[in-house]
Formats: structure tokens, C-alpha cells, sequence
């Protein structure tokens, strides 16, 4: 789960991950209007959400719970409009401190 203000560099996180994931880093786009990135072909999948665009979200209603069970890494940016948890997972808090430095806290989250 990533939070953080616009341009707190969320999308920026998943590039990274891509990287340590073996994926091409540069392909890896904010999903803002799709909703949902699928990246493939790494040593595990990617799957980019972006939920920003949307009130209240059920994750059931975009798959979101199969996409994490399928042994990929689940990365959604603006975890706070889902309606239930998708379990236990990891929260990111990403936090501008000036224009090139951020703040990013790191949290494992209990099933619930």
C-alpha cells in the first residue's frame, strides 16, 4: 500500500521496485486512467494500481485479491479509498521533505 500527497513520488517506489523485481523500470507508468499496470516477465509480476480517481473501492470489484494471490507483488497507490483491508500487506508512507529529499516510513500491516 502506498500513500502520499500527489507528486510524493509513489509511482517513482514502483519503479523501483520493478527494478529489484528484474523489469524494465522505464516501461512503468502511473495507472491513474487504467487503473491497473500489469508488469511481466521479472522474477515475480507487478501489479500497479492507482486508485486516486475513484471515491470508494471494494477490492473485489477490480480482482485486487486475486491479483495478490497469484504470488506477484500488489502495489496500490491511494490505499485509503478501499472499503475492507486486503489483508495483511505492507503500508508505504512517502512524504515530500523539500523538491529531491522525501521521508518514506515502512510498516508491516496485520491481517484483519
Amino acid at each position: 500500500m502506498l500513500s502520499g500527497d500527489l507528486g510524493a513520488g509513489k509511482t517513482a517506489f514502483v519503479r523501483g521496485l520493478a527494478t529489484g523485481l528484474g523489469l524494465d523500470a522505464e516501461t512503468v507508468s502511473s495507472p491513474t486512467f487504467a487503473l491497473v499496470h500489469e508488469y511481466r516477465g521479472g522474477r515475480l509480476d507487478l501489479f500497479h494500481v492507482d486508485l486516486y480517481r475513484l471515491s470508494a473501492v471494494d477490492p473485489a470489484d477490480l480482482g485486487l485479491q486475486e491479483l495478490g494471490a497469484g504470488g506477484g507483488v500488489l502495489a496500490v497507490e491511494w490505499p485509503e479509498r478501499l472499503t475492507c483491508d486486503l489483508g495483511a500487506t505492507i503500508a508505504v508512507r512517502i512524504e515530500p521533505l523539500d523538491e529531491d529529499e522525501r521521508r518514506v516510513t515502512i510498516a508491516r500491516l496485520p491481517r484483519v
